[in-house]
């Protein structure tokens, strides 16, 4: 037997609506609370049959409640109720929107106070007072209550928007402020239902130790990258989106070539070495630069590559000997000791984070095409996926591909989709020629894909996948062999974005959410073409600028690390407005715009200014500017 719902109301007038509430069919359990002292309370039309309603109900009815004080009222203490109900809060008389916003703030802080983990705060306010999209017509935003920002101030999302239906409650008298003669206007008003947001993901350092051609490896990820790390999205039980996307992709696929994905663990620390060698026309600039950790500096708290994949969603662990080290020397006191001052791109002992898995490609491929030593020219053709006997046939031939999927990273600027951690889906295979590979793989995706508004560009090197507004979404890449018949293909997918378009999710960032609330929508495994939901409606959006004087050796990459770090990846955007060079000093004033957003937590303007000082200070500290 479920148990009844507990149900707190607050700023009551005559109790018409707890009175209501109670005669609904099902459970309840009702404390109705007042501003006024019993004996005002008791003077408004129909409050003490109301009251009496609500006692004879089980329920009860407090007086002298301070909607803005809920935690600190003794007739709660040791309550958690499933709602909290506040219906048309006002200041009174004709106070101005700013009071009633100041209203509103202290109530959400007040209310989390009471809340159960998982309960709702139910607010009902007159068309137009929200502020939201919702509101038809929509005011202007500084002459609206804006409670969704309010809600923020508390650690409340907007969950759900729907109409105030005051004739479901029986013998419901919208009294007015302080139980006025003229009460509030209900034609066109509306219910807003908020939840607790979750926590934010700060940023840590943490160590990883991993096995790079035979040699292991310890190393710090970059903070910024802590929280895009061991989240084992990709496992085989995983309903996460972008899971889902990968194997829409392989069974579509499959119907027209055999497809064998690789099962092995592949670590995500490359040998810059090996991959200058391999791509030496590869952009360096997007490189994620890492240099080992002394040997002297192990961490009793490493993690290694099979213990990352297996973590579903992994935390972030400040190693011991590492977190000493940030108390006595801070951040900088980390960076200095892990990545030396030395010309990182000069050094053939450092690594990089893969940014693609091409490389790793080509070394499975490498190997497999080993064990074929000693086979027949005829067994060599078969593995490589030309075998006229083979099930995955093409047009009579037989054509196999072989795949890999995993993170990759990209030192990207913080702009709308420019993912700095993305997980990559790569084929590659021999082809014959005579077939025209490409044009059947344009086909092939371009059918596959052209109803979640991706298109094909023919370039010189192959095909490009784009959609807007995004841009690049993958490629095809073709190169020749030694067999003149024989072209070989390679086909790169980001994943990620497929999955923003597929589902129709409004940010990449919503996929490393750690909400339930994401993944909950996942779970029966929709088809691509479902549309998300979400469960945080019209999120506030945040605009700072930031002004620093620096010397000649402006590294931006840094700068835009130490943005995603400081805002714990809240900063959807940051775009340079202004640049001074001083005619006398050798230095540069930069002024950017940082725009904070986030479809996934309560971003307040508090905790939006927490993070923005934060930025402040982690600048001078570690890039040594001088905030103007």
């Amino acid at each position: 037997m479920s148990r009844s719902l507990s149900i707190l109301l607050v700023g009551e007038g005559n109790f018409s609506f707890s009175a209501g509430l109670c005669r609904l069919p099902w459970e309840v359990s009702v404390t109705a609370t007042c501003m006024q002292p019993q004996e005002e309370a008791l003077r408004q039309e129909g409050a003490f049959n109301n009251m009496q309603s609500i006692k004879d109900s089980g329920g009860s009815v407090l007086f002298e409640i301070d909607s803005t004080k809920l935690g600190e009222c003794a007739s709660l203490q040791g309550h958690l109720f499933d709602r909290v109900v506040f219906n048309f809060p006002h200041c009174g008389r004709k106070s101005g929107v700013k009071k009633n916003r100041q209203l509103l703030k202290d109530f959400f802080l007040s209310c989390i106070q009471v809340l159960a983990e998982h309960g709702e705060v139910h607010v009902s306010l007159c068309n137009g007072q929200g502020g939201t999209p919702a509101d038809q017509p929509r005011r202007e935003r500084h002459n609206s209550w804006q409670v969704v920002a309010m809600a923020a101030e508390g650690h409340l999302i907007l969950n759900d928007v729907r109409p105030f239906e005051s004739d479901k409650y029986q013998s419901y008298k919208c009294t007015g402020y302080r139980s006025q003669d003229k009460g509030f206007h209900l034609e066109n008003a509306l219910l807003h239902v908020f939840t607790r947001s979750a926590p934010f993901s700060c940023p840590q350092v943490f160590k990883v130790e991993e096995t790079v051609e035979g040699e292991k490896v310890q190393y710090n990820i970059p903070a910024e990258l802590s929280d895009y790390t061991s989240r084992g999205f990709l496992a085989s039980d995983s309903v996460h989106p972008v899971k889902l996307v990968q194997d829409f992709l392989l069974e579509r696929l499959q119907e027209k070539w055999a497809v064998s994905m690789a099962t092995e663990t592949l670590p995500v620390l490359l040998r810059a070495k090996q991959l200058n060698l391999c791509y030496p026309d590869i952009d360096r600039t997007l490189f994620y630069w890492i240099h080992g950790c002394q040997k002297e500096l192990n961490c009793e708290a490493c993690t290694s590559t099979e213990e990352l994949a297996s973590q579903v969603r992994g935390s972030c662990v400040v190693s011991k000997p590492m977190d000493k080290v940030l108390n006595s020397k801070g951040v900088e006191g980390i960076r200095s000791l892990c990545s030396p001052d030395v010309d990182l791109e000069g050094e053939t002992a450092l690594y990089i984070l893969r940014p693609s898995l091409r490389p790793q490609m080509e070394t499975l491929v490498a190997k497999k095409e080993e064990l074929t030593t000693g086979k027949t020219e005829i067994e060599k053709k078969q593995d490589k996926g030309i075998n006229l006997e083979h099930s995955g046939k093409w047009n009579g031939v037989a054509s196999k591909l072989f795949g890999i999927s995993g993170l990759v990273f990209r030192n990207v600027p913080v702009q709308h989709w420019a993912l700095p951690v993305f997980h990559e889906l790569l084929f590659t295979g021999v082809l014959p020629k005579v077939y025209e590979p490409v044009n059947v793989l344009e086909q092939t995706l371009g059918m596959l894909l052209a109803p979640y508004g991706v298109s094909t560009v023919t370039k010189q090197e192959g095909l490009h996948l784009m959609a807007q507004p995004m841009g690049l979404i993958g490629k095809v890449v073709t190169s020749s062999t030694s067999d003149v018949s024989l072209l070989s293909v390679t086909v790169s997918l980001n994943l990620d974005l497929l999955a923003v378009l597929m589902f129709s999710l409004p940010d990449w960032r919503l996929l490393w959410s750690h909400d339930p609330r994401f993944l909950q929508q996942f779970v029966l495994r929709p088809m691509p073409g479902t549309p998300f939901t979400a469960y945080s409606l019209f999120p506030e959006l945040f605009s700072f600028d930031i002004s620093f004087w620096t010397g000649t050796a402006w590294e931006e990459k840094k700068f835009h690390a130490l943005v995603r770090e400081a805002s714990c990846g809240n900063v959807e955007h940051v775009k340079l407005i202004d640049k001074f060079s001083h005619p006398d000093l050798s230095q540069t004033s930069y002024c950017y715009r940082l725009i904070y957003h986030s479809h996934t937590h309560a971003l307040s303007h508090t905790q939006t200014l927490q993070f923005h000082k934060h930025l402040e200070s982690l600048l001078s500290s570690c890039l040594e500017v001088t905030i103007r």
